[in-house]
């Protein structure tokens, strides 16, 4: 049985406001970086950036996601000026092109700072405001919306969606400390990151009990391991399997999906929508 939808509230991020429970809405993904597992490297020139987030909000794209610093498995960790250089200036040209909010996927509060000045929107921290305690202060003082994901330098849990909540209740309080409002704020379980393929598969069957915070949902499986595990293919074959965590995340709660392939999640967004949510609307 499909979870009760949050019918109430929106999702805030400076001069934009996401009614929740309305539908699903879509953030695609833009990686600046020469090494993201999926596609490192294809948008670091910034006319293939523009471009691509061009094409993705014609595909459906509700959200732009720029990352200038990979986060896979074994990653490198960047330096804030070099990933200032990467990000900020596509910020500067998408908020100029384009008619949707930019989210700047990163954790440090410098590179928060400059975006944010240079017109992005959203904060989406794969640490939860745990790791720069800067990083709140900065987002509130832009009104931008945040979106605090769930991680762990380990995948050993006494609890595993109980420890999950413990973290993200933690961000949560850190936020409320350094005045985000509640509507800026929306919490993301983390699949991928701190967990093995058992523990994903749990997070992601367990999604509905993340309702608990009363905020909107984020859910990023888009072409994960835990889907290359389970099928046994390559990350350019992930495809179908995405849609399935997408189709389902939708129905255990998720407002918001993160992935590559916007055409095809739009559509898997759209027939699940018509299925779960008490209204569509039509187009």
């Amino acid at each position: 049985m499909a979870a009760e939808q949050n019918n109430t509230g929106v999702f805030h991020c400076r001069n934009y406001e996401f009614p929740i429970g309305a539908r699903t809405y879509i953030m695609g993904i833009l990686n600046l970086t020469p090494d993201s597992f999926s596609d490192g490297g294809k948008y670091q020139d910034m006319e293939a950036a523009v471009e691509r987030a061009r094409q993705m909000v014609a595909e459906g794209a509700d959200i732009i996601d720029l990352g200038g610093e990979s986060t896979r498995p074994g990653f490198i960790p960047l330096d804030g000026e070099t990933e200032i250089q990467r990000v900020v200036p596509v910020v500067e040209r998408l908020v100029s092109e384009l008619k949707v909010p930019i989210s700047i996927d990163t954790t440090k509060a410098v590179v928060a700072k400059r975006a944010l000045e240079a017109g992005a929107h959203i904060i989406n921290d794969i640490w939860g405001l745990q790791k720069d305690p800067a990083l709140a202060q900065v987002s509130a003082a832009f009104d931008a919306g945040v979106i605090i994901m769930h991680n762990s330098d380990s995948n050993q849990y006494q609890d595993l969606m109980g420890d999950i909540i413990s973290f993200l209740g933690k961000s949560l309080e850190i936020a409320q400390d350094a005045g985000i409002k509640r509507k800026n704020l929306a919490v993301d379980p983390g699949i991928g990151f701190g967990k093995d393929l058992d523990q994903n598969l749990e997070t992601m069957r367990r999604l509905r009990e993340l309702q608990v915070f009363g905020i909107p949902l984020l859910l990023g499986t888009s072409r994960k391991s835990m889907v290359g595990k389970v099928l046994n293919l390559p990350v350019h074959d992930r495809v179908e399997g995405t849609a399935a965590t997408v189709a389902l995340g939708i129905a255990y709660g998720a407002d918001f999906v993160r992935v590559h392939d916007v055409q095809a999640m739009k559509r898997v967004a759209l027939m699940t929508d018509a299925i779960v949510r008490v209204s569509v609307p039509s187009s």
